[in-house]
This record gives structure tokens, sequence and C-alpha cells, in this order.
């Protein structure tokens, strides 16, 4: 027993976290009552909610196209509509698998069942998860901005140095990751621009749900709000961010978006459920990676 806890003890952890933030969430909740959120929940149009399906499956395309930009780049001969399959599924599995396997895990098992070059794969999906991540460094300052400013509520003296130390250290693992690609200018531009536009459609969907509730925040605070929880999500504490996403997100929107408790955890909870609706498309792939992910460790 002792053992086994040893071997799974950052995944115990990884559990326990998420029930934590999940616990507080339901706190924030009870607050204001539980028929709050149900209420919320009521007025979520319908047409809205549609709208930011459509928006994140389209963040989801741009995402796919940045994959695929460095594969080609480094001479892997992959069709568009394989990085399709390989990326919808890696989605998939990060959202109903995430205690055994991960979604980048799926995406290079897929790759190699497909017969592309292992090492080459690899280093392409460090690097395209090194690129999403300095997308969303572009836009941290919007959502620093608020933060930050004149009864944000943060200590720039406390979060400031925390945030330089993360930067430097994001920094040095890019440069060491980008070996392939550093001679390769139009190959990095061109994936930059479309995570930047894999984030713009992101954005654009819980925009679409605040609409939906009848919130208009500002796009651009949108924009810098969730990359917040992006970053805070990052942190290895929870089980793909579960628990810990929502509780931010509704954190954050409550006190600087101008929501209430309650619409803000809804946001919050439709955005996981967006995030998950848009990944059902890989479920159609999953098994035949697996299988043969199966069939290479034994």
């Amino acid at each position: 027993m002792i053992d086994w806890v040893r071997k799974n003890r950052q995944t115990i952890a990884r559990v326990l976290g998420s029930v934590l933030a999940l616990t507080l969430l339901v706190v924030l909740l009870e607050e204001e009552g539980d028929g709050e959120l149900f209420s919320a929940l009521r007025r979520v149009s319908i047409g809205y909610f549609l709208l930011a399906v459509g928006a994140l499956l389209i963040s989801r395309l741009f995402a796919v196209t940045r994959w695929h930009i460095l594969l080609k780049s480094a001479g892997v001969n992959i069709s568009f509509l394989r990085a399709v399959m390989l990326t919808f599924t890696g989605n998939f599995s990060s959202n109903f698998l995430p205690t055994t396997i991960g979604g980048d895990v799926v995406r290079l098992g897929g790759a190699m069942q497909l017969g592309y070059d292992r090492a080459v794969c690899l280093a392409s999906l460090v690097v395209d998860r090194l690129i999403g991540m300095a997308g969303m460094m572009l836009a941290l300052p919007l959502g620093l901005i608020p933060v930050f400013s004149p009864g944000g509520g943060v200590s720039q003296s406390v979060a400031i140095p925390a945030l330089f130390q993360k930067g430097m250290h994001f920094a040095k693992r890019t440069f060491e990751s980008f070996s392939i690609w550093l001679k390769k200018p139009l190959a990095l531009t061109g994936s930059l621009l479309s995570t930047l536009g894999n984030q713009a459609f992101i954005y654009l969907a819980i925009y679409f749900l605040l609409v939906g509730i009848d919130h208009r925040v500002p796009y651009w605070l949108v924009a810098g709000l969730y990359t917040l929880t992006y970053f805070v999500t990052l942190i290895p504490i929870s089980i793909n961010g579960l628990g810990v996403q929502e509780l931010s997100m509704a954190f954050l929107l409550s006190h600087f978006g101008g929501l209430t408790s309650s619409e803000s955890a809804t946001i919050a909870l439709l955005t996981r459920l967006l995030f998950i609706f848009a990944s059902l498309p890989g479920a159609f792939y999953l098994p035949s990676i697996l299988a043969a992910m199966n069939e290479k460790e034994m």
C-alpha cells in the first residue's frame, strides 16, 4: 500500500487538488444560495452558446494549423486532415483520460502509428506547446492591467518577481527546444500567428457566453482574465486544471468582470463544457491509437 502511494503520489495530489478547488467553488456559490447558479444557467441564450461552440471549434483548427506548420517545416509529410485527427484525439484524451495518459502522448503515439519520425514529432510537440505559451505571454499584460490597477487587490512586490522568474525559465526552455526551427523563421512566424488566431477565437467563445447572460464585458478584458486563468492552471495541483480553472476563472470574473458569484461560476462551468464538446470528434480515432500504443509496449 505504501509503495503504491509513493508511486502514484503525484496523481493522488492532483486528485486532492481538484477536489479542494471544486469544494471551494461550491462554498463560493453557497454564499449566494443554491438556486442562483441554476437561475444563471437558465439565462444562457442557446444561440450565443452555439456561437461559442463554433468559435471554439475554429480555435481548434488554428491550433491544428500551428502544429501542422511545425511538422511540415521539419520534413514530416503529414496531411492537414491527419493533423486534425491527431490533435482532436489529443484534446479528447486530455478531457477524458487525464489520470492515465496525456493528450500530447496520444498525439505522439498516433503520429508514430502513422509512421512518422518519433524524434521530430516529439520535438514538434514540445515547440507546439511552447509557442502556445508564448502567445499567452503576449496576452498576459491584458490580464495584469486590471489586477495591478489601483484597487486590484494584488501586491505587485510579490507577484512581479515570481512572474519574472517564470518568464526567464520559459525563455530558456523555449530556446533549448527550438533547435530544428531556429533556421526556419517563416515556420515559427506562421505557427505563432496560428496560436494568436487560436487564442482570439477562445476569447471570442467566452465573450459569446458572457453576452448570452446579458453581460458585455470588454473583449480585451475577457482575453486578459482567461489568460491569467490559463497560467494558473499550469500549476500541477489538479487533474487537467479541473476545479482550479473553474475556481480561478470564477474569482477573476466576479472581481474584475462585474459578475456575481453565480454568474461567474456559470461561465466557468460552461467554458469547461465548451472544451469538452470541442474535443468530442477525437473520440472516433482514440481507440485505434491506444491499441497501437499498447501493442508497442508489448
